[in-house]
């Protein structure tokens, strides 16, 4: 069971969160929505687990529409909201059995779905939640969404303020979920994570940018890019920013991605240019596109 986004508008008062936003997360997919804060992403993920309701367009979760079969949606989707919100004074074990009891089930009929995640937390079920760490607070939530085996998995923003090592452990998570044949729906504000799904769409201000798996979403990137380094991190953003052939400049790391608006691009030109404003250590090099670079210019449009 997948999901279906047709035409989707959400404005709160004067502002549109979401704008005639459409497309579809075929069953068993692990599907990626890509964006900043303030794109849309919680908007879109409240429509869908029927705790909002769209100004216009439809849509509809493990074959229900989400308005008129809200009742059935609840039960056969987990839903990981962006903030931490169970019941920080409980345990985990007490939070898990709250939410199995939720659901009329119980951690023992669906433990097979859930061990992989709650092993790495059984050995501290006695603590209370709102004393665990931020990775361990991710794998409670993650285990309360899963216990009742839903069809669906809604992640809005899973490893915002989570360690690396945390973040990758829980993607490996979701890969090993995804073989279950639950359909997953993941948001995230980090570019290199979105390699990671089936497909993607980029979202921007209420607006779907693209969609199409990484992958060939990379390939469609229209121009060579470059990674520039100098000494002077801030200089050297200024000088590329003033240079009169500059299509898009932007920090990466240690080094800034650079494109040019013409076809022929001389780097040497653009090092002596450089060299000029006092800047040193100067090194221009070809790089391959990512995600993030794909979105800047996408954004720039």
């Amino acid at each position: 069971m997948g999901i279906l986004v047709e035409n989707i508008s959400k404005s709160y008062k004067n502002v549109a969160a979401v704008k005639d936003i459409s497309f579809e997360v075929k069953p068993g997919e692990l599907y990626g929505l890509i964006g900043p804060d303030g794109a849309g992403k919680t908007t879109l993920f409240r429509i869908l687990t029927t705790l909002l309701v769209a100004d216009k367009g439809q849509a509809k979760v493990a074959g229900y529409d989400v308005v008129q079969d809200y009742k059935n949606i609840r039960h056969s989707v987990g839903y990981m909201p962006g903030r931490f919100s169970l019941y920080q004074d409980l345990t985990i074990e007490e939070n898990l059995n709250f939410f199995a009891t939720i659901f009329g089930t119980s951690i023992e009929e669906n433990y097979d779905l859930i061990k992989d995640v709650y092993e790495q937390i059984e050995p501290f079920k006695n603590r209370r939640a709102g004393k665990l760490s931020g990775g361990m607070k991710q794998k409670l939530a993650l285990s309360c969404a899963l216990i009742h085996k839903p069809k669906v998995l809604f992640l809005d923003e899973p490893t915002t303020g989570v360690d690396p090592v945390s973040r990758k452990e829980f993607w490996e998570m979701l890969k090993r979920l995804q073989q279950k044949d639950i359909t997953i729906l993941v948001s995230t504000p980090y570019m290199d994570e979105a390699a990671l799904c089936d497909r993607i769409a980029l979202i921007q201000e209420g607006k779907i940018l693209e969609i199409d798996s990484p992958e060939a979403i990379v390939k469609k990137f229209p121009k060579k890019i470059y990674d520039i380094y100098a000494s002077n991190m801030y200089g050297l953003l200024t000088a590329l920013k003033d240079f009169e052939h500059a299509h898009s400049v932007f920090p990466f790391g240690e080094f800034v991605h650079y494109t040019d608006k013409r076809e022929g691009f001389d780097s040497n030109e653009l090092k002596i240019y450089l060299e000029n404003k006092n800047l040193q250590d100067v090194s221009i090099s070809l790089t391959e596109p990512d995600i993030e670079d794909v979105f800047m210019e996408l954004s720039r449009k």
